[in-house]
């Protein structure tokens, strides 16, 4: 505010033409911040990172920082091409580490003097070997999957990178998870709800996130209430007489994809509910190698 009053920082007065060029800097960033062009391009690289619905973004700061970063990229005539990786990197890390959820207008005003002054590169990469160092992947990620949440920042992103990776929904021979998110796809307990909760497991538990998995609507329906062993069965079944019952898959080698495109254990058929916690304690480690593996290549 002292800027657009006109202040000299350095004789400590305040002069005219200080306060007409702040008025013209502010007049600028608003007109390219309100630019349709600019923001359309940009939504389309955050669409481009597996962020394909509303509901998988839950921060609009963190989705506004990555807006100003864009502009601000572009004023330092930083080539496009790479724009997109940097906006798409900055973004999905602010989103796993929580950056502006707590003081945004502080980090706001840290980021973009730190990015204004320096390499950006460098300074994304000081963030990257600070908060996303290698006990973040292995330890720091999977427990925060160890929830109940499906709002959970850590399990939107994990769905962002079935969508970037263009991961099959489980059980899906066609169908996407991209496809699921954008038009009508069912949320599927791997270990399903009613089965665990007549075993006396907790709201808690049976809603994991790690217990959860894309799936189409009509097969969600089809395995109801079933374990995995017994649905798992049917399953393995029609991969030899090739007559699909649930989802469409009828061959085995795409099947054991499905399972690793899905996070989800190769042995999941043969798997009882007393190893439902195991099950879990795998597909939290999965995720998140996942997640990781999407980040590097974003």
């Amino acid at each position: 505010m002292s800027l657009l009053s006109g202040r000299n920082f350095e004789t400590r007065e305040y002069e005219e033409p200080i306060e007409e060029h702040s008025y013209e800097l502010l007049k600028d960033g608003v007109l390219q911040f309100m630019n349709e062009t600019n923001f359309k391009r940009f939504l389309m690289i955050i669409r481009s990172a597996g962020f394909v619905d509303n509901k998988l973004i839950r921060s609009q700061n963190t989705l506004n920082f990555a807006y100003i970063l864009y502009l601000k990229l572009r004023e330092q005539n930083v080539n496009p091409a790479e724009i997109k990786g940097y906006v798409k990197r900055w973004f999905v890390m602010s989103i796993l580490t929580g950056r502006y959820s707590g003081s945004p207008e502080s980090w706001f005003d840290y980021d973009i003097k730190r990015i204004s002054k320096g390499s950006f590169v460098e300074y994304l990469s000081e963030i990257e070997a600070a908060e996303l160092s290698e006990g973040f992947w292995t330890a720091g990620l999977i427990q925060s999957l160890n929830t109940s949440s499906s709002s959970n920042r850590s399990f939107l992103v994990y769905l962002a990178a079935q969508t970037k990776l263009n991961d099959r929904g489980f059980l899906s021979k066609d169908i996407t998870v991209k496809n699921m998110l954008e038009h009508r796809g069912d949320i599927h307990h791997v270990f399903p709800r009613n089965y665990l909760k007549k075993l006396s497991y907790t709201q808690s538990m049976y809603n994991q996130v790690a217990n959860y998995v894309y799936m189409q609507q009509e097969t969600n329906i089809k395995v109801g209430d079933d374990s995995p062993k017994k649905y798992m069965k049917v399953v393995l079944d029609q991969c030899i007489s090739k007559d699909p019952v649930y989802g469409g898959i009828v061959d085995r080698e795409e099947l054991t994809q499905n399972l690793i495109d899905n996070a989800l254990p190769e042995n999941l058929p043969d798997m009882e509910v007393s190893e439902f916690q195991e099950f879990l304690v795998f597909r939290r480690q999965k995720m998140a190698e996942k997640i990781k593996q999407y980040y590097l290549g974003l």
